[in-house]
């Protein structure tokens, strides 16, 4: 008997036969229009090639974060439950893993989100076998730590996981035991030191750039907290992700507005000058309370040139197999009705103009 047999015996054997993984998986809207298992088309065309999946329980995500649409207290049943406020359907794996097959060609990265679960690690790995046994396309898991250890991520090396991303979101530590583990329905063993356990571990087990950490900007941090850790990672070899934060409503943060279009598209320029330009902190002014009040004049001509060439204002993601951009997740820090956060394509010339007045670039130097 294969251990991937084995594992799925075990998931047969653990509870009742509902829509649960991993025989189930939810993947996102944009996901699902891709692969034809729901119409609809998006607002704008580009090619779309990052699939995501998502874990499924009966009882969801062990976890209780305060912004999250998939938390324990935030009212509703978790099948009914968004997650960055798009719907994420089900889907059989089986029927899932069929159709990437089909596509192949036009896929660029394959992602499983797991969720705070007691099952979620094996699960991954069954998923994970499936997926690699039918389809070449490199595969990422955004793992939950609390399920995780140092052999447990070599067990997602071995069975061909190409890349480790941790949502650690909240970028400092008073943040972190504020939002995601002062919470009504406990932590679920989220610990700050764990997740940077794992990073540590991740990092030295599938090397330079294969690690990444998802960071929320809008959580109550500081843009001196976010520059902070983008050079922190840098410096290792681990990718910054960012999202910005998106109410969910009737989360416990869901009246909480969003950053504003000046202070995101800033900081998606200083995440991408420290991580493509060896920016350091003192090459960036801040106010008394940590804000971004400027960028060194010297640097001028190098911070104009990247605000009109664009890149720093795409979607960051995992890449692809020859290092282009491979998730491109659309509408994960915007509504499909909203002005676009971040670009799943290379913006436009008109969203140029926008991007560089939303920067007021001019008035960014000291």
């Amino acid at each position: 008997m294969t251990t991937g047999t084995a594992m799925t015996l075990r998931s047969r054997n653990r509870r009742s036969s509902g829509q649960e993984s991993p025989e189930w998986v939810r993947i996102s809207a944009a996901s699902a229009i891709a692969l034809g298992f729901r119409s609809g088309r998006f607002g704008r065309d580009f090619d779309f090639g990052g699939i995501n999946l998502l874990l499924n329980y009966e009882d969801g995500c062990r976890s209780d974060c305060g912004y999250c649409g998939l938390a324990r207290t935030r009212p509703g049943d978790y099948e009914d439950k968004s997650f960055i406020r798009v719907e994420w359907p089900l889907v059989r794996t089986d029927d899932l893993v069929d159709r990437m097959a089909a596509v192949e060609d036009r896929l660029t990265r394959l992602c499983i989100s797991m969720v705070t679960s007691p099952y979620a690690f094996e699960d991954s790995l069954e998923i994970t076998s499936r997926i690699n046994a039918k389809v070449r396309t490199p595969l990422s898991i955004l793992v939950a730590p609390p399920t995780l250890n140092r052999r447990r991520l070599g067990r997602f090396y071995d069975a061909g996981v190409d890349m480790i991303g941790i949502g650690l979101d909240a970028v400092t530590e008073r943040l972190f035991r504020s939002i995601r583990t002062d919470v009504p329905a406990g932590g679920a063993g989220l610990s700050w030191k764990k997740y940077w356990n794992v990073v540590d571990d991740a990092r030295e087990i599938f090397g330079p750039w294969k690690v990444n950490c998802h960071t929320l900007v809008g959580l109550g941090e500081s843009d001196q907290d976010l520059v902070d850790l983008f050079v922190r990672l840098v410096d290792r070899q681990i990718f910054p992700y960012l999202f910005c934060f998106n109410p969910e409503p009737d989360s416990r943060m869901g009246l909480v507005p969003k950053s504003t279009i000046t202070r995101w598209r800033r900081i998606q320029l200083v995440k991408h000058l420290v991580e493509k330009e060896g920016f350091r902190g003192d090459d960036f002014r801040f106010s008394e309370e940590g804000s971004l009040t400027g960028v060194r004049a010297v640097h001028a001509d190098l911070v104009v040139e990247t605000a009109n060439q664009g890149l720093a204002f795409m979607t960051n993601g995992c890449p692809g197999e020859n290092g282009e951009p491979g998730c491109t997740r659309p509408y994960g820090s915007y509504r499909p009705t909203e002005q676009f956060r971040d670009f799943p394509f290379e913006p436009t010339t008109s969203d140029l103009v926008n991007i560089r007045a939303e920067l007021e670039v001019d008035r960014l130097f000291f």
